[in-house]
């Protein structure tokens, strides 16, 4: 099926961001759990896992509508050096992803692309979820204070 190529590129767009993130969460991951921090490790994984699937889902659609995934393309990935950073970093990074989504959907929307506007609905939904984690983890670290948050991260 013949897509909009300008719908097409903004999916593009969306595909670079979910694979700069799946890398940045990968590291942060690793990073949480060299530091001992392993409730944070398998959050952070997790996240990862979900944006390789909708890196899945949007590089489907951009076949499907006869346009050419770009897998190549990775924007800045902001590795944190501490804990704080990591979340600061992962939070703004699903803060730029609720932003990029909402523009695709409105565009999807005005070329009548429907099934683009649910799949990329479904994708918004989960990063909303992932950026109320960070909020909560930031509002977490000001509440209890670092090492206290810190020293729950830790599995027991």
């Amino acid at each position: 099926m013949k897509g909009n190529k300008e719908l097409i590129l903004d999916l593009n767009n969306l595909l670079a961001d979910e694979l700069t993130a799946i890398n940045q969460y990968m590291v942060h991951a690793e990073l949480c759990k060299n530091w001992g921090y392993i409730k944070l490790n398998n959050a952070i994984r997790s996240q990862a896992l979900e944006e390789m699937h909708h890196a899945s889902w949007l590089i489907e659609r951009i076949i499907f509508l006869d346009g050419s995934p770009t897998v190549s393309k990775l924007n800045l990935i902001k590795i944190g050096k501490s804990v704080e950073e990591i979340i600061n970093s992962d939070a703004n990074e699903e803060h730029h992803a609720e932003i990029s989504y909402n523009l695709a959907i409105q565009k999807a929307r005005e070329v009548s692309d429907q099934v683009t506007v649910d799949l990329l609905s479904k994708i918004l939904s989960m990063e909303e979820k992932h950026l109320d984690w960070g909020e909560i983890q930031q509002s977490q670290i000001k509440e209890m204070t670092l090492p206290i948050y810190l020293q729950s991260q830790i599995e027991a």
